[in-house]
Parts: C-alpha cells; structure tokens; sequence
C-alpha cells in the first residue's frame, strides 16, 4: 500500500485563506463547522470578496469522479459537504469526518436568517412557479432580506447575457442557483465572471423544498445525513439508480482510493 499523504488546507483565492480541507478524489472538501461557514460567506458579502460555492454529496462527488471537465469547475469552488457519503468519504479516506452535516437545504435558510438587515438575494432556477412561490416564502421567513428578483431555469445559452445583465440591474449580494448539479456548478462557473454579486451558491432542490412541492425528510433524518433515505422513497423510479448502483459505485471508489493511499487528516 502507498504511503498516505496529508490533505493540503483548500484555499480561497478571493482573499487567500487557507482552511481545513480534506480531498475525496479529485474534489477538495472544506471542513467548516455551520457557524464558521455562515459567518464566513456573510463577511464575503460585508467585504464585496467573490466566491463560489458547491455542496457535494455522494452523488456530485461520483460526478466529479467520473467527468474530469466537473472536478475541474468545482476547483473555482467553495465546496462544502452534503450528507452521509462526503462524510463516509472523508472519515475512510483521512480518519476524520466533517463538523457539520452542511447540507444546501438547511445550510441556505441558515445562511439567510443570519444576514443582516437589507441583503439583497436574488432566485435563478426552477419551474416558473415554484421559483415565484418560493421567492414568496422566502420574502415572509425572512423579512430581513430583500428578494431583488428571481427567474425560473427555463433558457438557452443566447439568454445568458441578457439574464447577466437583469441579475446585475437587480443588485443582489447573493444569488442562489437551483438546477441540479452539474448543471448549476456548470452556469455559475460561465456567469460568475461576468455578475457583480459577490456570493454565488448552487443549491439543488431549494426552490422545490421551500414553495413545497417536495417534503423534506424527518430532523433527525436530516441530522444524521439520511435524507437520501427518504427522497428515494418519494421518487424511486427517478433516483432509483443514483442511490442504488451510484451509491455502490461511489463507495467502491472510496475503498480503491483508500487502498491507493488516501489522505490523512489536515492539520
């Protein structure tokens, strides 16, 4: 068995800080508790500094196996973990798991009940009207925020700019995009150059769990990282393979890193 190497810390090249990190397979994981993470993305905002975020789970971490043009993107990311296959993953590669189960569903409405009053978010993605009924959930959880606008997911590549420059009109200090991944991580990556927003994140389902259009699974379900669990039950047919024969897959991927070498715990 090869020697096992340590884990660089990620970096964030917006401000050049180095954090805890673990690498599962070719994507490199910060291991941020909730707190530190919220206050993290809040002072980007407070300071204008750009960044990128990912959640990854078993099943975006198999992508970025499998599709060396995703691993790639998801390099110009924050990435934070999702679940019980990031943590299986990081506790059988470097002997540690991660702080937090920072999954995007309940990372995000955190994120959003601590901004400060008068942050301005604006919504991409979704069907028309769930993208509208969630902007209004939003706009009465949280009245401290502004919903500068929103836009559902339904574009083409010669909509981009004009899509750039309505986001950019609306001012927002955070853009939260649901697609799925790799699409959202994918459009993030083309747009990000181009938006003012300093705070971009990718965030899956949201949209559907917030206008209510899928339940979410029981607290303890999602505290334990088990949401899978339940989402497979509420859709077998869709998600039947990813969390049957992907799963199986992402794990063997996990034991055959594992026995190439790894990687420790970061400092």
């Amino acid at each position: 068995m090869n020697e096992q190497v340590p884990s660089p810390p990620a970096r964030d090249s917006s401000a050049e800080t180095l954090f805890p990190a673990v690498r599962i397979g070719p994507v490199e994981l910060a291991r941020l508790s909730r707190e530190t993470a919220v206050a993290l993305l809040l002072d980007d905002v407070a300071q204008q500094r750009r960044r990128a975020v990912a959640f990854a789970n078993a099943h975006g971490l198999l992508l970025a196996m499998d599709d060396a043009a995703y691993a790639e993107t998801l390099s110009r990311f924050l990435v934070l973990n999702d679940g019980i296959g990031a943590e299986i993953g990081a506790r059988v590669l470097s002997g540690t798991g991660f702080p937090d189960n920072l999954n995007g569903t309940d990372f995000v409405p955190a994120l959003l009940a601590a901004a400060p009053a008068g942050t301005r978010v604006y919504l991409l993605g979704a069907h028309p009207h769930v993208v509208k009924k969630a902007a209004a959930t939003f706009t009465a959880r949280y009245p401290a925020i502004e919903i500068c606008g929103w836009r559902d997911g339904y574009f083409s590549p010669d909509d981009e700019a004009g899509i750039v420059a309505t986001i950019n009109a609306a001012r927002p200090d955070i853009l939260l995009v649901a697609m799925g991944n790799p699409k959202q991580e994918y459009l993030i990556d083309r747009l990000f150059p181009r938006l003012d927003a300093p705070l971009a994140l990718g965030v899956g389902a949201l949209f559907d769990f917030t206008a209510g259009e899928v339940a979410r699974a029981p607290g303890a379900m999602r505290r334990f990282g088990l949401e899978w669990i339940f989402r497979f039950l509420q859709e077998p047919r869709r998600l039947g393979r990813r969390y049957t024969s992907g799963v199986a897959r992402y794990l063997w991927n996990i034991l055959w890193l594992r026995l190439r070498g790894g990687q420790r715990p970061s400092a």
